[in-house]
């Protein structure tokens, strides 16, 4: 378990998968804007559901957030996209409804980069984001990230494009 100040990341409980399912992919508007694969109806419970962890050696790196004074599932976290060769990994994560706006995605952010620092020696973060997504541009800011540019209209989402922004952070940042 990797904790930070608000949060802990933990491996895939089958109990968490449920929740995850119910919350963060049945809204079929908010998952198509948190993810860029299209949004497609899976059974819960189902072998292809996107919360289940079928091989936890392999990309990406999926870990359910639990918020430390509660001890609830808060949502889930994933380094994801990770190069090997180049060292370079994505951060993401996604929150359930009732846990947004309290002040994780930051600690959560933070967390992720020390696993993909520190733990998997990487040597570059990296967020891509819709434009629109000012709590992950805001998170990702406050936890050391820098604004690099704009994929103008990178991003289909329910029926348009939207624009994307690319945040990064290097391992000497993280450093300091």
């Amino acid at each position: 378990m990797l904790t930070g100040e608000v949060v802990a990341l933990r491996a895939r409980l089958d109990s968490d998968i449920a929740v995850l399912e119910a919350e963060l992919y049945a809204d079929v508007a908010l998952r198509s804007r948190t993810d860029s694969r299209p949004w497609r109806p899976v059974p819960p419970g189902s072998p292809a559901s996107p919360f289940r962890v079928a091989d936890p050696q392999a990309d990406p790196a999926c870990f359910s957030v639990v918020e430390l004074d509660s001890g609830e599932l808060a949502g889930e976290a994933l380094l994801w996209g990770v190069d090997n060769h180049n060292r370079v990994a994505h951060a993401g994560l996604s929150l359930r409804p009732s846990f947004r706006g309290r002040g994780l995605g930051t600690d959560i952010v933070r967390v992720l980069c020390r696993y993909g620092f520190e733990v998997r020696g990487m040597h570059r973060m990296q967020v891509e984001t819709l434009a629109s997504n000012a709590a992950m541009i805001r998170a990702a800011t406050r936890a050391g990230f820098t604004r690099e540019g704009i994929l103008r209209q990178a991003a289909w989402v329910t029926g348009a494009f939207e624009d994307e922004v690319i945040l990064g952070q290097l391992a000497s940042e993280w450093l300091e």
